[in-house]
This record gives structure tokens, C-alpha cells and sequence, in this order.
């Protein structure tokens, strides 16, 4: 009987608490991370990461802030940016308040909640697509390389994405109710096994 191999450990870390006012739209807008919690992040995750991951970092500050701070620690664990573990794309509702933006806009994006571009930006359903392939670039280096552990330092969103694509796939449009609202917090990480 053939074992079965060990699956990869997809570790989902999101930044540190962005220097952003209290109830901003911030997707991409490219905002910092507290600097001394982005060091206390990196300084845990130096020590729980195995030696031999793969880190990657989305190509926000507020990321790619964090994966230079792990490496300063951990030289064994360089970064390369990724553009698809991003933020969703908020489009002209970027930096602006949740409360200006306006509660038809927010109703038109809830009613359309996978297929519609919140301010122009992004759709979920295009979001969900660009994961889907960082998932699949991922699920090679296993492959490929032998690659046990992946490191996505990322955004809440994106760990959302993953839940839902492996709970559902990428061919079920989400809708508001069903849409996962777990994620790590600030500086946190939570560990998916990929099949």
C-alpha cells in the first residue's frame, strides 16, 4: 500500500495593525503597519516557522514590512512579493469611511456580493480567481521542490478566499451569508493543510 504523502502546511499570516483611521475602506491603498507589532509578528513567527519554508508576501507595505522584518531574523527565510495575495481592490472607495461611501453603494455591492466591483475595483468572484492560482503556483512547489511548508504573509481577505475555495471551490459565487468572517488577527497566522 502506497503512503500517502504529507500534505503541505499552508501558513496564512496577516499583518500587523495598519496606521490607518478607525473605519476606512483601505484595500490596496498601501497603507503601513504599526512598526514595533510588525516586529513583535515577525519575532513570533521566526521562532514557529520550520526551516525550509517557502515564504511569499503581498506586495503591500503593510506585507512586505513584515516578511523583511522575518528576514532580518531568519536570513534562511527570504520573501518573494506576490501581487495575487493582495488585498481586494476597493477601487474609488479607497481611503475613503465606510460611513461616506454611502449605504446604496454598500447595498449594490451586497446584492451582487460575488459579481459586483465595489467602487470599481475588484469583484469577489476576480479575487477569488487570482487566489485560486497563487493556491495552485503553491500546491506545485510540493511538487516540484518537496516544498512541506508555504508562508503567505497576506491579508485578511485572502484568508477568507482560501476558506471559502477550500470549503466550496472557485466555481460557487459566494453570497454575503455563507461568506466566511474568520481570520487571523492582527500579526497572526492560522495553518491550512492543502490536499
Amino acid at each position: 500500500m502506497t503512503p500517502h504523502p504529507t500534505p503541505t502546511r499552508l501558513w496564512l499570516v496577516r499583518h500587523a495593525a495598519p496606521l490607518v483611521a478607525p473605519g476606512t475602506c483601505y484595500g490596496v491603498l498601501d497603507v503601513p503597519a504599526d512598526a514595533q507589532a510588525t516586529r513583535a509578528a515577525a519575532e513570533r513567527l521566526a521562532t514557529a516557522l520550520p526551516s525550509r519554508a517557502r515564504v511569499t508576501h503581498s506586495t503591500l507595505q503593510r506585507c512586505e514590512l513584515l516578511a523583511l522584518e522575518l528576514q532580518a531574523l531568519r536570513p534562511d527565510l527570504a520573501s518573494t512579493p506576490d501581487a495575487r495575495l493582495r488585498e481586494m481592490d476597493f477601487g474609488r472607495w479607497e481611503g475613503q469611511t465606510w460611513d461616506a461611501i454611502g449605504k446604496s453603494d454598500i447595498d449594490t455591492w451586497v446584492a451582487a456580493f460575488a459579481t459586483h466591483a465595489p467602487g470599481g475595483g475588484e469583484s469577489l468572484v476576480h479575487m477569488l480567481h487570482r487566489v485560486a492560482a497563487a493556491l495552485q503556483t503553491t500546491q506545485g512547489w510540493r511538487t516540484e521542490h518537496g516544498v512541506k511548508d508555504v508562508v503567505w504573509i497576506t491579508h485578511a481577505g485572502v484568508a477568507r478566499c482560501v476558506a471559502w475555495l477550500q470549503l466550496r471551490g472557485d466555481n460557487a459565487l459566494p453570497r454575503p451569508e455563507d461568506w466566511p468572517v474568520a481570520a487571523p488577527g492582527w500579526g497572526e497566522w492560522e495553518i491550512r493543510e492543502l490536499a
